[in-house]
């Protein structure tokens, strides 16, 4: 692990969606599947991002930062600091639940042929992440919002249709709501401990020093304790409830 910015060059920018991008870089970096690092944007900032290879990160444009970052192209440079994290931490029989660009630290672990089943869900079929590779490495179940594709609705119908305890480990990343709806089923089955639950905070430092990821009512650190928590963890406090944004005020 680095805590200094390690600078790498894009070799390949891929447009995977009309929002989405995976930006290759000319350096390999070992990492365990939901392990992230800090992806520094020269001149306008530093921020959190999960591998989606060795090699690649995978940048939905949701901000100033990744707006800056789409704009760069092959023979640009970055700074890369990490890997940071616990990581998932798969066994057994293992299902994954995916929502939108949550799908990338999950992708990892598909690739690495550790996930039976695997649930990707997106707002509309053009919006879907990965979906043909994860489908030559898991069962894979997809679910759009708008019904352009695989099941109409949300993740958590699909959830619905199957026996989720027949599974041992089920690691979850994506918008909040949605893995709230997840932990509410696992919750109702009693296997909340079963779950896996990747978690995205304003961060700083990335080390466990400034607090600025901390989460109430524990005190866990996202970076430091996470960003992977058990269900039985964060199933009370302030998950699905709010956060803290960049000056520590509840948002």
């Amino acid at each position: 692990m680095s805590e200094m910015p390690e600078v790498v060059t894009i070799t390949t920018v891929v447009d995977e969606t009309p929002t989405v991008k995976t930006f290759v870089f000319d350096k390999l970096f070992a990492f365990r599947p939901g392990q992230f690092c800090m992806v520094w944007i020269p001149g306008v900032d530093e921020i959190p991002m999960a591998f989606s290879a060795a090699n690649s990160i995978t940048v939905m444009k949701v901000g100033d930062a990744t707006q800056a970052l789409f704009s760069l192209k092959a023979g640009d440079k970055l700074g890369i600091r990490g890997p940071f994290g616990n990581g998932f931490s798969p066994s057994g029989k293992v299902l994954a639940v995916a929502g939108g660009i949550g799908v990338t630290p999950l992708f990892t672990l598909a690739a690495s042929g550790e996930v039976d089943t695997f649930i990707l869900g997106a707002r509309t079929k053009e919006e879907l992440v990965f979906a043909e590779d994860l489908e030559k490495v898991s069962d894979l179940k997809i679910a759009t919002d708008d019904g352009t594709y695989g099941f109409h609705g949300f993740v958590t119908g699909i959830i619905d249709q199957i026996d989720i305890t027949s599974y041992d480990t089920i690691c979850v990343c994506g918008p909040e709501m949605m893995m709230k709806g997840v932990l509410d089923r696992l919750v109702a089955k009693g296997i909340e401990n079963r779950g896996q639950f990747s978690m995205h905070r304003y961060m700083k430092c990335a080390v466990g020093v400034c607090g600025s990821c901390c989460m109430d009512d524990h005190g866990l650190r996202v970076c430091k304790d996470g960003p992977v928590f058990t269900g039985d963890l964060i199933k009370s406090g302030e998950f699905a409830h709010h956060h803290r944004g960049p000056s520590g005020r509840k948002e």
